[in-house]
């Protein structure tokens, strides 16, 4: 929780200031739930939170002048649940002023792993975006974590709201002044830079006369702009008035003729101004650039009308951008029309060192173009540019980046003739769209690598990605432009790693189907691996996916659609700000269509190894529990009478009903895998006692072995229990299962959430209400059951087999349609194919 680090920061701030002025920090203990994965008690949230409000308000009551709202700081869902106070139909909307979020999943969840998450979003965002002038008195603050957040991605913590609602404000730690760090998940709630500069805004937002916090939105933005954007030297409501007389102090006075100043003031205080004329300039020159290394924040560059006095004087440090070195201000020359002259103070009365460096800069002349190689470069192939120019800033334009999948590895090397102590460079990477920016530092001369990747795409109409170099004087400049695989790569799995789970179910469910094509062929069932490694169907599955989308484009295809009441395809998850959405609240956007096959691959993979440590787990806890259990040589162990399989049934139906949903769906889990390790006992215990019988019993009881495979399966049939026919037999039903388990353990993984959720409450209320995994749980415990009793023998003398074979190709096709950004769907799709494989088990 953000309290303990604000409250002991406001507290030493508040000990150092006059006015008794302190803050009273409350801290809202939601128990740590999983709402990010399980939305059933997000709406109880936002209800407690409502009342804690108004509880807390009611402690001030007494006083003359009471406080009428307060400042919410929420992390992760925190800052979600904070924004959703204002779909409650009875909450006053003035109760709560300000809203600062910390890594809060705003756009969209993270993972959907049940409708009612998905609900909640779509419920806020529609308030929000749809009562937009309602709430424009709300400021709201969005701070994402960056890179080193693996589990929110940044471009979810933008806050989705009309184009150019001045009172949201959305940006990356990184881009923070005086922070300039990406921060995870959780240290961002402790991170010092980002707690003094949230402290210092809540200071500043004090209102001098009533001692509350600001309701003027303008002022909120004001303070926020301050401290998390540019951190100038003064708020821009703050007027200063300067006077400065050169008969005052006639020897502190120099006129700067030439094109650039570098100067550092000595160990003793003085008082020294430099002017700059601006008359002779404005034709040659664009802009005055301007840094020091004295980073007191205090006005230090003016504009004169009467050069000979400066009694009037124009304060134009309000610009000025706070860099982790030093302080850098741009003043643009055609803005300047009623400015005679510029006047830069280097007074140090204090007798501290620091230097200053200024020039007249021509921008058109500093600014270069290099182009972003290509995605499928692999890293091939490189941009070069140099930089000739003695300036201070270079910039240098990124053609072609501007897509979230894109990642470059841009290296910036320095070389200068003459070694001398010089301030250090300072590399930013600047997206005009999003508050991103990143800032890298390096010392003079350096070779330094800087990685260039987004939190989101570039929106239409918007400026491209920039690349500013402030540079030491008199050096030469290299930047080489890569793009990084491994980087491209781990992109990819950030923005779509949803993708992966659907894509592996969907190489098990064909892998389940690859199993029964093989028992209808050849009355066996194949290897699991092998049947997983087939699986791998791209052509099968992303080409109809394909096709859908450009049949969807066209009209008379989506008056079809909609008469068929079919929901809208799930695109990959959205990348830019100004996002489209899903009926269900999720942000959508296309991605291209030859991505997908990489996600088959990656989802085949992790089924493929998934699947290898399931058979590994299930040979070790065979083996721990084969002494537990007499030896068996039997297809049928681990089976369950019909009586007992019903009592079974009825029992985790209403155990599910008056608890959880989740826990019968694991309790019937748990019942087939232990009718797979039955088998591989048994399938252990033929094996040994086959191998210790004489070869000329085993040659008897095995008959003749040659014929096709009619024939042998007949003769397994008659077979002896002790015979490599009745070893073949179970390892047939072994490897079935197995594949079987595979299947349902993706059910399993996906409403873990909901089992865990429920646990951790059980001892405020025995059942979960509400509970998303109810509607899903009756006919998956039947289907699970009825399961544990299938073998080879039943399955190949059904006559729904050749049915049921042919129905996982299409529930993998729709799986991959509508499951991407409804991952609670795959549970679905999985009992749709899995009912017909039940009942050929009865029929």
């Amino acid at each position: 929780m953000p309290a303990r680090s604000l409250g002991s920061v406001a507290l030493r701030k508040a000990e150092d200031m006059e006015g008794g002025l302190h803050f009273n920090v409350f801290t809202v203990d939601f128990n740590e739930e999983l709402v990010a994965l399980y939305g059933g008690s997000l709406l109880r949230q936002t209800h407690f939170l409502h009342e804690s409000i108004k509880a807390i308000l009611r402690l001030y009551k007494h006083l003359k002048t009471p406080p009428q709202s307060v400042v919410l700081v929420g992390h992760s869902m925190g800052g979600v649940v904070a924004r959703a106070l204002f779909t409650l139909p009875r909450f006053n909307t003035n109760l709560v002023s300000l809203i600062i979020t910390q890594a809060s999943p705003h756009l969209a969840p993270v993972l959907a792993l049940d409708p009612y998450l998905l609900d909640f979003y779509s419920a806020v965002r529609q308030k929000w975006v749809n009562q937009a002038k309602k709430l424009r008195n709300v400021t709201v603050l969005s701070v994402g974590g960056g890179y080193r957040d693996y589990q929110v991605r940044s471009g979810l913590t933008s806050l989705p709201c009309p184009p150019g609602d001045p009172n949201k404000l959305s940006l990356v730690a990184t881009a923070v002044p005086r922070t300039w760090v990406s921060t995870d998940h959780l240290s961002i709630v402790w991170c010092k830079e980002l707690v003094l500069a949230t402290v210092r805004a809540l200071f500043d937002l004090i209102h001098p006369e009533t001692r509350q916090f600001s309701v003027n939105p303008e002022k909120k933005m004001a303070v926020l702009s301050h401290h998390f954007i540019r951190h100038p030297v003064r708020m821009l409501e703050e007027t200063q008035e300067t006077s400065v007389s050169i008969s005052d102090f006639p020897e502190s006075w120099s006129e700067v003729n030439t094109l650039r100043l570098a100067y550092s003031t000595p160990k003793e205080g003085q008082v020294k101004y430099f002017l700059f004329a601006l008359s002779s300039r404005r034709k040659a020159y664009s802009h005055f650039y301007c840094r020091s290394n004295n980073l007191e924040m205090s006005s230090w560059v003016y504009g004169c009308v009467n050069a000979s006095s400066c009694v009037h004087t124009v304060d134009l440090s309000t610009g000025t951008e706070l860099l982790p070195p030093y302080k850098v201000l741009v003043l643009s020359l055609s803005n300047l029309s009623s400015v005679t002259h510029l006047l830069v103070s280097a007074s140090n009365l204090n007798g501290k060192q620091f230097t200053v460096e200024c020039e007249w800069q021509r921008q058109e002349s500093q600014t270069l173009s290099v182009p972003a190689p290509h995605v499928l470069s692999f890293g091939l192939t490189a941009s070069d540019v140099s930089v000739n120019s003695s300036g201070l800033l270079h910039i240098i334009q990124l053609q072609h980046f501007h897509q979230v999948y894109q990642a470059l590895r841009i290296n910036v090397a320095s070389q200068c003739k003459v070694h001398k102590d010089r301030l250090p460079n300072v590399y930013r990477i600047h997206v005009p769209w999003f508050g991103e920016d990143s800032l890298t530092t390096a010392s003079v001369p350096s070779v330094t690598e800087i990685s260039g990747m987004l939190h989101t795409s570039r929106p239409d109409n918007s400026s491209g990605v920039l690349l500013l170099l402030h540079t030491a004087p008199n050096c030469q400049y290299k930047v080489s432009v890569r793009t990084s695989l491994p980087r491209v790569l781990g992109q990819i799995l950030r923005f779509c790693g949803p993708m992966v789970p659907v894509y592996t179910a969907v190489t098990l469910l064909l892998a389940c189907r690859g199993q029964l094509c093989s028992i209808l062929k050849s009355r066996r069932s194949a290897d699991m691996s092998q049947a997983v490694g087939k699986g791998l169907q791209p052509h099968q599955v992303n080409l109809p996916v394909y096709i859908l989308h450009m049949l969807l484009s066209c009209s008379w295809f989506q008056d079809v659609w909609s008469v068929l009441y079919l929901p809208p395809m799930d695109a990959l998850p959205s990348t830019t700000p100004d996002m489209t959405f899903h009926e269900g609240g999720v942000p959508v956007e296309e991605w291209p269509h030859p991505l997908s096959p990489l996600f088959y691959i990656w989802g085949a993979a992790v089924a493929f190894w998934g699947s290898a440590l399931l058979r590994l787990i299930v040979r070790l806890i065979s083996l721990i529990l084969a002494p537990l259990h007499r030896p068996s040589v039997s297809r049928d162990c681990g089976t369950l009478p019909r009586r007992t399989l019903l009592l079974i049934t009825l029992s985790l139906t209403v155990m599910g009903g008056v608890s959880c949903g989740a826990l019968s769906i694991f309790a019937a889990f748990l019942l087939h895998l232990y009718r797979v390790l039955r088998l591989q006992m048994t399938e252990r215990s033929l094996s040994h006692m086959l191998n210790l019988a004489p070869r000329q019993h085993k040659e008897a009881e095995n008959g003749s072995v040659e014929g096709d495979s009619q024939s042998r399966s007949t003769e397994c049939n008659g077979a002896p229990l002790l015979s490599e026919c009745a070893l073949q037999e179970v390892r047939d039903d072994l490897q079935l299962h197995l594949c079987l388990s595979a299947l349902f353990t993706l059910p399993v993984m996906l409403i873990a959430p909901s089992l865990i959720h429920w646990i951790r409450n059980l001892r405020y209320s025995p059942q979960l209400d509400p509970d998303p995994c109810w509607p899903l749980s009756v006919p998956l415990i039947i289907v699970y059951m009825l399961l544990i009793n299938c073998n080879t023998l039943k399955l190949s003398n059904s006559k729904l087999l050749p049915l049921t074979s042919c129905i996982p190709l299409p529930m993998s096709i729709a799986m991959v349609t509508f499951s991407p950004l409804h991952l609670y769907r795959v549970s679905y799709f999985l009992l749709a194919a899995l009912v017909p494989l039940a009942s050929c088990v009865l029929l």
